[in-house]
């Protein structure tokens, strides 16, 4: 086999000396290794056809796939298209496509069908395939005479993140995966973290130094929390881990390697890290183990000391435990510990970053898209790196993106002097949302030069309705130019108050003043309406707001004024959720600040109508979101039992889902997790039975304490709120799983009541009247 990448959750990396990574001999003899022991032609050409039936199986006939030497592509991985000899020939193939890879092969197939058909591929919750543009057998279009050659400028297109397993793949069974495989070779990605298993691997392994399978209860975490478990920031929370869980992941994992290597895929596997169970220390006394502090939600361990020649010699150590499994493995780390732990100055990161041989090590830089270390660390200080957009955090959903930064900065990073780029990668802790900035990035590792982005998002909306629509486009401008074009640097954790409802006591909530002048500013639209609200609290995350709320409003209508053309279509209909979903979230902030405003002023008529209103618009959201498959909690829930084995397991793993996603960790009666609410979701079901009765909660307080003249009774609010969290994680409630209503409807409807007619007075109050007017007009 092909030497193994691992994947280390302790971050450390080496150096090289070349002007071009890709000179140094042994990521060179590395990669003529993995192409040499790919497995053989006919297995990739088979896998790709099979691909090709799952994804357009009236098209079998029409494609031709070929393996070719990367002599034949200019010594790049590459993939060519070509018209296929027998073209024009009743029944015969359409198209030839050559690649140096199965990958090359699938990715080839889905730019032919991107550019040349109009089609758009993404996650089936987020829209799913169009295809009904492209052609029927015998019609396709012709390529050029000399047909179409991509090359990929750099070997590498990685995917996932080490908790992508945990807050997007928990659940997942075999025909899950496959399909999420499919989407890789599709995109390009050869280079795939396969995190599955792992337990069952440990599990032989700790039994040789006598651990028992019961002594490993405390350790393993449970299913929604194997991530953090791997990582060392906790042991055991979630769990015990059942053995039927550990051998079933092993079984599917063997299914995911399998189809990986057949597709010509490298998959990156995990390697030890030094994390470790509580009862070695009484297996063996003298052992020198240390206990680190627990941890935030990512690999985030900072070492006991700050001694370059310790930290140097821990990198090497660990290295060698990988050696020792293979003699040419590669490190691959993820460079996020460098991004927000101050720990990491020069000199500890030098140390880390130098303590393997040269070569030897590959950095994720994993969070380049808002803050790319590699232009701080000198390209890390030599070593070679994937650029890697981040983009999600703990799988919330939030319309968010940096369209401008994801299309210039692999091209700036990697034509920048002394660059050490070798690949680009999607480093997601949550997929199935934002399909736009997917199909986007993905893209980034074929391409050579700066793309046109404006041309690009001009086609976008063709592509992914399968049909011009010309006031749709212009949304799309609108929202490239709002939503998707984020610069102020923030991390985009979703804060909606829905969502994430505020622990915190009413009257230190800071109310935004908005200036006469800042109102003219919103009619020219050249400042965003971030506000001017203040932290106050460590309690309290104010909500991510970095654009014009009334563009993107506008936008939303020419949606909704031109839905009739496209309502059939199921990624408009996402899409039309989706954004209706984010122009209601962000209203409701505002919606919530004119009920503190009420209470710090002592108006109980107004904390009154806007407490119902608030309590209205979260239930009118749940219906919206029923609408749609990709907004439902049902099937999270439901996939969850359905890999349980008996009752006690099916609760123990509904209880790790609704946790997940509620309080995350621990909790006492009246102190809530600090991670509560950390991987929220705009789920129909979850807004009706758990956040809306939680705002209920703290607004008959609110109310309460106002009648009585008495300040707001934090504690027992908390211990309402934490005691409804409690029950609710241990619910057993049945919810949808299959969509319900008309999307399109329903958001005329929801428009009409929240942003236009029926409380336009109050859009007045809290947007500004020109605003208000100039977008409903």
């Amino acid at each position: 086999m092909a030497p193994f990448f691992f994947l280390l959750l302790l971050c450390f990396v080496p150096r090289i000396a070349s002007s071009s990574p890709l000179e140094h001999s042994h990521l060179a003899r590395v990669i003529e290794i993995q192409e040499r022991e790919r497995v053989s032609p006919s297995v990739q050409i088979a896998t790709v056809r099979s691909l090709l039936g799952r994804l357009l199986p009236s098209h079998q006939a029409s494609f031709e796939f070929e393996i070719i030497p990367k002599a034949k592509c200019g010594g790049k991985a590459c993939f060519i298209i070509n018209n296929h000899p027998s073209s024009g020939i009743k029944g015969s193939s359409e198209i030839l496509i050559h690649g140096v890879s199965g990958v090359e092969l699938s990715a080839g197939l889905h730019w032919y069908l991107k550019y040349w058909c109009l089609a758009h591929i993404s996650w089936e919750k987020s829209g799913g395939v169009q295809l009904s543009s492209v052609p029927k057998p015998g019609a396709l279009p012709h390529v050029s005479s000399t047909g179409v050659l991509v090359q990929r400028p750099i070997p590498w297109s990685y995917y996932q993140n080490a908790v992508s397993s945990s807050y997007s793949f928990a659940w997942w069974e075999w025909e899950r995966w496959e399909k999420e495989i499919d989407w890789m070779a599709l995109q390009g990605i050869n280079l795939p973290l396969a995190f599955n298993g792992q337990e069952a691997i440990w599990q032989k392994v700790f039994q040789r130094f006598n651990i028992s399978g019961s002594e490993l209860d405390d350790f393993f975490g449970g299913p929604a929390f194997l991530a953090w478990s791997r990582m060392g920031n906790l042991h055991g929370w979630g769990g015990p881990l059942p053995q039927s869980w550990i051998d079933d992941q092993l079984v599917l994992q063997k299914k995911i390697l399998a189809r990986m290597y057949d597709f010509g895929m490298s998959p990156v596997l995990p390697a030890f890290s030094g994390n470790v169970p509580l009862a070695l220390r009484s297996k063996f006394p003298s052992a020198k183990i240390n206990r680190l502090g627990n941890c935030d939600t990512f690999d985030e361990n900072t070492p006991p000391v700050d001694d370059p020649k310790y930290i140097s010699s821990l990198g090497a150590a660990i290295y060698r435990g990988m050696q020792s499994g293979d003699d040419n493995a590669i490190w691959l780390m993820q460079g996020w510990l460098f991004s927000y732990d101050p720990f990491w100055k020069p000199p500890q990161m030098k140390a880390l970053l130098h303590s393997v041989p040269i070569g030897r090590m590959v950095v994720l830089d994993l969070y380049a898209e808002v803050k790319p270390i590699w232009i701080t660390s000198d390209q890390f200080y030599g070593v070679p790196y994937i650029w890697c957009m981040l983009h999600n955090f703990a799988g919330n959903i939030e319309m968010y993106g940096l369209i401008d930064a994801v299309a210039s900065g692999p091209i700036e990073a990697r034509k920048s002097e002394n660059s050490t780029m070798v690949g680009t990668g999607m480093c997601m802790e949550g997929i199935e949302q934002n399909p736009i900035v997917y199909d986007l990035m993905s893209e980034m590792a074929f391409h050579h030069e700066p793309i046109d982005v404006e041309m690009w998002i001009d086609l976008y909306p063709t592509r992914r309705y399968g049909r011009p629509i010309s006031a749709l486009q212009v949304a799309w401008k609108i929202l490239y130019h709002t939503i998707y074009n984020c610069t102020d640097g923030v991390n985009d954790k979703n804060r909606d108050v829905i969502v994430a409802f505020p622990d915190v006591d009413p009257s230190i909530i800071m109310i935004p003043e908005v200036s006469k002048a800042a109102k003219h500013q919103y009619i020219d639209r050249r400042l965003s309406e971030r506000g001017h609200m203040k932290e106050i609290s460590d309690s309290y995350d104010q909500p991510h707001l970095w654009y014009s709320t009334i563009d993107v409003i506008y936008a939303l209508k020419l949606f909704l004024d031109n839905g009739d053309e496209a309502s059939d279509i199921q990624t408009f209909r996402y899409d039309l959720v989706d954004l209706t979903r984010q122009a209601l979230a962000k209203y409701a902030n505002q919606v919530f600040l004119k009920v503190i405003e009420g209470y710090q002023h002592n108006d109980i008529k107004q904390v009154t109508f806007y407490s119902q209103h608030f309590l209205d618009l979260v239930k009118d959201l749940d219906i919206l979101l029923a609408s749609h498959d990709g907004f439902l909690l049902g099937p999270c829930l439901e996939s969850a039992k359905r890999l349980a084995e008996d009752s006690e397991q099916e609760k123990q793993f509904e209880w790790n889902a609704r946790t997940q996603i509620t309080m995350w960790f621990d909790n006492t009666e009246t102190e809530a997790s600090l991670l509560r609410d950390y991987g929220n979701k705009y789920w129909s079901g979850l807004l009706q039975d758990y956040y809306g009765p939680r705002a209920a909660i703290y607004f008959k307080y609110l109310l309460a304490s106002m009648v009585k003249g008495e300040s707001f009774p934090l504690e027992h609010w908390r211990r309402e709120w934490i005691s409804l969290t409690n029950k609710w994680q241990r619910s057993r409630k049945l919810f949808s799983v299959k969509a319900s209503g008309d999307a399109l409807n329903i958001s005329r409807w929801l428009f009409d009541k929240y942003l236009r007619n029926a409380n336009l007075q109050m859009v007045y109050d809290l947007w500004g009247y020109d605003a208000v007017k100039s977008a409903s007009m």
